[in-house]
Formats: C-alpha cells, sequence, structure tokens
C-alpha cells in the first residue's frame, strides 16, 4: 500500500513497517520528489503508534544508486540565484528560500529518520551509492546483502559528503576509516563494509529482507513504545554530551517518566509472571532534554 510515486509503505500485524525505494527503472536512484516523499512518510507514516519499527530496502537488485544526475537544471534541486551565508541559513532554516532552495535534500531526510524514536534497520539488497549510503547512516543498523557495494563517491563528483553524514559516519566506523573511504571514493564490496564496522551482518539476498523484518520484530514485540523511544534519545544525544553529567541528568528524568508509566506494568509482569500488555505511546514521549 502505498500514496508515494517513488516509495512502496507497508505495515504489518506487529508494527513492523517495510519503506522500498521504488524507482526499478532507474535503480532506485534518489530524485526530489524521492526526497520530499522520504521527508514526509518519516514525519507522519512512521510516527503512528501503530507502527513500531522500520526496514528500508530497495526494489530490485540495487539499494540506490545515487543522485539521478540526469535531470534538468540545478540536479540537487537547489536555488542557485541565492549566495547564502551560514548565519542567514541558520537564521532562516525553515523560510523560502533556504528550506527548499539551500538546505541539502538528503540532510532534510536524515533529521527526519535521526528524529523517529523507533528502530530504523537498513536491509541494503544492493547498489548504495552516495546518497544511498550516507541515508543508511541515520538508520540505527545496516544488514547488507552478500551482493552489496556501498560507496561514498563524493570526491568524484567534486562534492562533498551530505545528509549529515559528516555528523553520522565517523560516529558509526571512527574518523580514520570515515576519512580513508572519503578520500577515495572507491566503492566498497559487502564484506570491505563488515570489515569496517559500518554494517552489523551480511546475508544472502533471499534472506535479506526477511532477517531485517524478524530482527525489527524482536526489538518491538513485548516491548514498551515508550522505553524504546527514549533509549533511543538518550543513546544518540548522550554519547556526544560533553560529560556524563549531561547524561545523568537525562537519564534521570527518563527513568523517572518510565518508573511511573509503562515501568510499573512491566514489574508487575515480572512477578506476576505473564506478558506486559504496555500502553505507552512513542507519540507521547516525555520531554527529558533541556532546549
Amino acid at each position: 500500500m502505498t500514496g508515494y510515486e517513488t516509495l512502496l509503505w507497508d505495515v504489518d500485524g506487529d508494527g513492523v513497517a517495510t519503506l522500498t525505494l521504488h524507482r526499478p527503472e532507474a535503480l532506485n536512484a534518489f530524485n526530489v520528489t524521492m526526497a520530499r516523499e522520504l521527508e514526509q512518510v518519516f514525519l507522519t507514516d512512521a510516527r503512528d503508534d501503530s507502527v513500531r519499527a522500520v526496514v528500508v530496502t530497495g526494489t530490485g537488485r540495487a539499494f540506490c544508486a545515487g543522485m539521478d544526475l540526469s535531470a534538468d537544471g540545478n540536479v540537487f534541486g537547489l536555488d542557485e540565484s541565492v549566495d547564502p551565508t551560514p548565519e542567514d541559513l541558520r537564521a532562516h532554516l525553515t523560510e523560502a528560500p533556504y528550506h527548499d532552495g539551500v538546505r541539502d535534500t538528503g540532510g532534510r531526510v536524515t533529521l527526519a529518520i535521526h528524529a523517529l524514536p523507533k528502530p530504523v534497520i537498513a536491509a541494503i539488497n544492493g547498489a548504495a551509492v552516495g546518497i544511498g549510503a550516507t541515508m543508511t547512516l541515520a538508520m540505527d543498523l545496516r544488514l547488507a546483502s552478500t551482493s552489496a557495494r556501498i560507496g561514498f563517491v563524493f570526491g568524484r563528483l567534486g562534492i562533498v559528503p551530505e545528509a549529515a553524514s559528516s555528523w553520522f559516519l565517523p560516529r558509526i566506523v571512527g574518523i580514520q576509516q570515515a576519512l580513508e573511504w572519503v578520500y577515495s571514493a572507491d566503492i566498497l564490496t559487502a564484506e570491505a563494509a563488515l570489515a569496517g564496522r559500518l554494517v552489523r551482518s551480511l546475508h544472502e539476498p533471499d534472506d535479506l529482507v526477511s532477517t531485517a523484518q524478524d530482527l525489527a520484530r524482536s526489538f518491538v514485540v513485548g516491548r514498551s513504545p515508550v522505553a524504546l523511544g527514549l533509549a533511543k534519545q538518550l543513546l544518540y544525544r548522550n554519547s556526544a554530551a560533553a560529560e556524563p553529567l549531561e547524561a545523568h541528568l537525562s537519564d534521570s528524568l527518563a527513568m523517572f517518566h518510565a518508573s511511573i508509566g509503562d515501568g510499573k506494568e512491566g514489574v508487575a509482569a515480572f512477578l506476576e509472571k505473564r506478558t506486559p500488555q504496555f500502553t505507552g505511546r512513542a507519540s507521547q514521549l516525555p520531554r527529558v532534554f533541556g532546549s
């Protein structure tokens, strides 16, 4: 079921959504339409409380072959008539012409993925190049087919890493590995991506998506959506905190709210040796970080 031009969207009975990049005639190449639709999915459809986790894959033999460079005009959808400064962009981030004409479209997608308080798993089924690679960095885990090929090829095109990948990639693989891959702009085999800790595991092509779905299911069935959402926020935010006190402050608030919410049911179910029936919603997470 989908109302999108470039995506397929399906949610199973356990709340595991499968999002499929669907431009098979173009190896699922990323264009402005796909960018807008991906951002929309993660800001709306994926935030519905019936969705507990999201698995992202591609139709056919590619995950995403990068930006569609055949588009007319600026292929990235940017407004070449403006001359933005850092101060201008920060002050007018959500206003025209900056929102659509200056902001990196891939970055808007990865920010929406990152902000989703639910597990997001990439099932990289084939070629994942440029934005096809960097969009997966905002996802929580990456599983890859043995036939996957991944490339941070920006240097070959005279452009730079985008989609907030300069924040995500070093945190996943370390600064040395990140720099080597960006400098070389080579296409990585699935085995090289696994050795560099970019991907969690490799799977035969026919098993990849079902394995990712089963993994997602194991994360959410019988789990509190509130506890999962808070845990995701805590781990991402506090791993970049300046000192552990910052983690202690937000941990304390998260533990306080969880303990008087789904935590009561979790403890009762444990003591009574039964399956918990959590009622908390990911759409109603308590605020545990300051502004």
